[in-house]
């Protein structure tokens, strides 16, 4: 078989995996990896002058013109080479950074992760063992990260944004495993029978497999890997081995935890909603007047583009704001949107959203852990609004903790709490509540897509998506709103 490096790493997660990308790949679910795609290929750009001027070997579908573009390349004295294609005995790499100096190579492997991982290892040593059996004297072999402790200030610099692992010993420990592992995928994959490999953890890590669902087509539906609540993944293992998979068998076998034996029993039973009137009214009776709720929509990127923020920061960019100024009264809305596309969007969002909440008012948010890391965040970056920001933050209250402790619980939520689950089984047959209704915009990662892809655009076009980015951020505020509505109806 003809592998590459990602094959290679694929088929030491699970060869199943890639004899179905191989013999069936129509069966593959979707999974969301383009804001990976996109990462990584942010991070390669900017990590090819990380040594210096490079030279790059454009992709070409004709490998073997990377491979013979390599070679012309390679006969210059102490040069740098980007995306320099080998191949031995049908095992084809491309190497990200590769430094030649004399008669000896380096090998960089560039990851636009933050943290060191047995993949990232297993990739670089299939490079270093491809080199190597052509004959290259590879002394060097690292895996480069993203410093995510490095602030920007001013022009990015490369060496302090970039960690060099080396894991030069660790790639020569593993010549043998690497020339073992490429042989078993090989023989692996001859059989044009489908494999009967059982699944496990590595249909999970280090990447989920698009495969999972096609093979676990046998079991019933729901089965133990619908189970929310974060149940550890080797705790549902542990149940399917034992043959305790349905929910029925789960429950008679003593169940899994409290919160999750709630979800089986109700959409096993059809349980009526599961309501604690008075925990929802000690929550109630914490709000204040006037009465926000508060969302935001941020974007991260590996390589930071403003001074003062780190690798993969959120950067804030748009807000929705609904609010009451007295118990019962008319319902007003508030909205911020950045136009500062070259500057930082969040010195002007901070200045609007300390004119909009004042002092000491009662904010509601849904998973407040992630708009009080934003308002810690910008308080530190603007002094100025420091003060504020901080007032804001500190008299947030959390309206998914309801949700979260089952103190109002249907089946329809199906074991989960977000926002998005818990407003449909509200209110099922609510068009203005429905997300798929609105335009282009129907989730967080489409808004901050959007919201970098705002620059390219025509004014015209710039218009029409920032419209549809503002209704959508509203109805998560409105969102808010009607389930505050509905925690009031139910404890009458």
């Amino acid at each position: 078989m003809n592998l590459s490096k990602s094959k290679y790493c694929n088929g030491i997660q699970c060869k199943k995996m890639l004899w179905l990308y191989k013999y069936k790949p129509e069966e593959q679910g979707e999974l969301d990896n383009d804001s990976v795609l996109e990462n990584g290929n942010a991070v390669h750009e900017v990590a090819r002058k990380l040594l210096g001027e490079d030279i790059n070997i454009s992709f070409n579908e004709n490998l073997n013109e990377m491979i013979k573009d390599t070679e012309e390349a390679l006969k210059k004295e102490n040069v740098i080479v980007t995306e320099a294609s080998f191949n031995y005995k049908n095992n084809f790499c491309s190497v990200d950074i590769l430094k030649k100096e004399g008669d000896s190579y380096e090998i960089y492997e560039v990851k636009s992760s933050t943290h060191l991982k047995d993949v990232f290892i297993n990739d670089a040593s299939y490079q270093y063992y491809v080199l190597t059996s052509l004959g290259l004297n590879v002394k060097k072999c690292f895996v480069v990260l993203i410093n995510n402790k490095y602030v920007k200030n001013g022009d990015l610099e490369l060496d302090k944004l970039f960690i060099k692992n080396d894991i030069t010993d660790i790639a020569i420990s593993k010549l043998d495993e690497v020339k073992k592992n490429i042989d078993d995928i090989n023989k692996y994959m001859e059989q044009t029978k489908e494999p009967n490999d059982d699944i496990g953890l590595n249909c999970f890590k280090p990447y989920k497999c698009p495969f999972f669902k096609y093979c676990t087509r046998h079991l019933p539906s729901p089965n133990v890997f619908d189970v929310g609540w974060n149940t550890h993944t080797d705790k549902k293992l542990e149940m399917y081995y034992n043959n305790k998979v349905s929910y029925e068998d789960i429950l008679s076998a003593g169940g899994l935890n409290p919160k999750a034996d709630v979800q089986m029993n109700y959409e096993l039973k059809d349980l009526k909603p599961k309501i604690n009137k008075d925990n929802i009214k000690k929550l109630l009776d914490t709000f204040t007047y006037p009465l926000y709720f508060l969302d935001f929509e941020s974007y991260q990127v590996p390589i930071p583009t403003i001074d003062g923020t780190k690798p993969y920061q959120q950067i804030c960019f748009q807000y929705s704001l609904h609010y009451y100024l007295e118990e019962n009264g008319k319902l007003y809305h508030k909205e911020f949107l950045s136009d500062d596309y070259d500057g930082n969007p969040m010195y002007g969002l901070c200045k609007r959203l300390c004119e909009d909440i004042p002092m000491d008012s009662c904010v509601l948010v849904y998973n407040q852990s992630f708009e009080k890391a934003r308002l810690k965040e910008m308080a530190e970056l603007f002094p100025e609004y420091r003060e504020h920001l901080l007032n804001i933050r500190d008299n947030i209250i959390d309206l998914m903790i309801p949700f979260f402790n089952q103190d109002y619980y249907t089946k329809e939520m199906a074991g989960r709490w977000s926002i998005k689950v818990v407003l449909p089984a509200l209110y099922p047959k609510d068009p203005s509540l429905d997300y798929h209704n609105l335009e282009q915009v129907h989730k967080g990662d489409e808004a901050s897509n959007s919201y970098l892809l705002l620059p390219t655009l025509s004014t015209e076009e710039q218009n029409v998506l920032r419209n549809n980015m503002l209704k959508y951020c509203k109805l998560d505020t409105y969102a808010m709103v009607k389930i505050y509505e509905k925690l009031i109806e139910v404890v009458k």
